[in-house]
Order: structure tokens, then sequence, then C-alpha cells
């Protein structure tokens, strides 16, 4: 195991934490379970520092620490939702999904670890979370299709979007590069999810796009690239469940999309 210093701790755990949060909140698909579960884990640490592990990398160390406790606790989601919500019923379609197939897949393709790494988060073998990463991607392209608006405003990540987008069957309700114009495109047909740059071309921030569109139509799904991610993971203030950082990859878009298309309007849930 390797030892580290109380301050080296500190330090290293600091590090990576903003990327542990957007981990458990995607996981949980709520931002207050998935805090919940990543203050169980520093918890964890502080009174029993030994758990921390950073034989393959200081983020390793953390999201082992947090499997632990997901994997101890029975891996709940979230159960704050009304009965009969649309919040609720993607929770119990996500409960029909394979075991450790969405964590699997979360920690490969959103957070970047290898196969060897990612075996160690998860206590497994390499075989066994190759094998779930690849159920993962064929469950969640059976379970879901829909609307999906996206907000960018360069030309060529835009198209690669879309193009990525519409191959996993889901269908473009338009391609919006300023403020104005997205709230024009989700007022002609509500998304069931939108996917948004930070900065668009006007200099208008996506941010306060998808907030104007969120407070006139409703919830709906929202992932966000940027290529600062540390800037909207600070512990202040709302932040993003579905956070994608630039440069993306095609996994990662994948993933993030089908992942946050499970909280999306029921009509896109096959039973």
């Amino acid at each position: 195991m390797s030892q580290v210093t109380d301050t080296s701790l500190s330090a290293q755990i600091g590090a990576n934490l903003p990327y542990l949060r957007r981990y458990a909140r995607a996981l949980t698909g709520s931002t207050a379970s998935g805090d919940a579960y990543a203050a169980a884990t520093l918890e964890a640490i502080l009174s029993d520092p030994a758990q921390f592990d950073a034989a393959h990398g200081p983020k390793a160390g953390l999201f082992r620490v947090f499997h632990a406790i997901w994997s101890s606790s029975g891996a709940q989601m979230d159960d704050e939702f009304a009965p009969g919500s649309l919040q609720a019923k993607a929770q119990d379609h996500l409960r029909r999904l394979t075991p450790n197939t969405r964590e699997a897949l979360l920690l490969h393709t959103v957070e970047g670890f290898d196969i060897t790494p990612l075996a160690f988060v998860m206590n497994a073998t390499a075989e066994e979370v190759s094998e779930l990463v690849d159920i993962a991607y064929a469950e969640m392209a059976r379970s879901v299709s829909g609307k999906v608006m996206i907000i960018e405003d360069e030309a060529i990540i835009a198209a690669d979007l879309e193009s990525i987008v519409a191959e996993m069957g889901h269908r473009i309700t338009g391609i919006a590069r300023t403020e104005t114009r997205a709230l024009e495109l989700a007022a002609e047909e509500k998304p069931d999810l939108i996917l948004s740059d930070i900065q668009l071309a006007d200099q208008s921030s996506g941010i306060d796009a998808v907030n104007r569109i969120l407070d006139r139509d409703g919830e709906v799904p929202v992932i966000f690239i940027t290529a600062y991610p540390e800037r909207l993971l600070t512990g202040e203030g709302p932040e993003p469940a579905f956070l994608i950082s630039k440069p993306y990859t095609e996994q990662q878009v994948r993933s993030a999309v089908s992942q946050a298309m499970f909280f999306a309007s029921t009509e896109t849930l096959k039973a």
C-alpha cells in the first residue's frame, strides 16, 4: 500500500474530489445523494487513512474507498423522489440493469480509468470489468431513445456531437449557437435531453440558456461540456449532475448521454 503524509493525503484527495462528486451524482441520479456518498467517503478516510491506497494513483484510491461504501450499502440509488414521479420511475428502470454495469461504464468512459485501475477501484478482475462495460453499452442502447437539443457554437464540435448522438438512435431537434437561438429551439420542440457548451458564440452563457429553458419549460436532463470542469464543481451553489470535459471522447459522450437520458421523460424508457 502506498503510504502518504497527512498533508499529501489532503492534497491528493482535494485534487480529485470534484471528479468523485461528479461520478457519484451521475451514478445516483441525484446531487444530494451523490454528495452524501462523497461525504461518507471522506469520513471513512479520515477515520482510517490506511483505506486510501494510492498504488494505482490517488484518484483510483479515492474511488476505491467510495466503491467499498457504495457496495456495502447495497448500491442504493436516490429514494427522495415522490412515488410515481418521472424520476422515481427512471430509478426503478435503472435498478433492473445488470448489477455494476453502470459503475463500470462511468468509471471507464467518463472518469477515464483504464481496465487495470478500474478493476482495482471495483475490486474485481480485468476480465470482469471489461465484460461489465460491454454489457452496459448493450443494455443502455436498448433502453432509451429520445429528442436531443445541442447548444454549441463551434460548428465542427456541434457536427461531431450530432453524429454521435444520432448514431445512438436519438433524434436531434436542432443546434443552437447562441442563448437566444437555444430558447427558440426549446420553444419549438421540448427536448428530452440538452447537450450544452458553456461559452457561446455571442459571449452568452450556455448555463444561462439552460436555466432559462428549465425555468420556462420544466425539468429536462442536461449534460454540460466544458474545458474547465473544476469551475463548475466548486461545491458552491447549484452544480450539474452530468459533466463532460473537453477534449472529450466519443465513449464519454455516449456514456453521459445514456446515463442522462434515463432521467428524461418516461416515454423514452422502454420496458
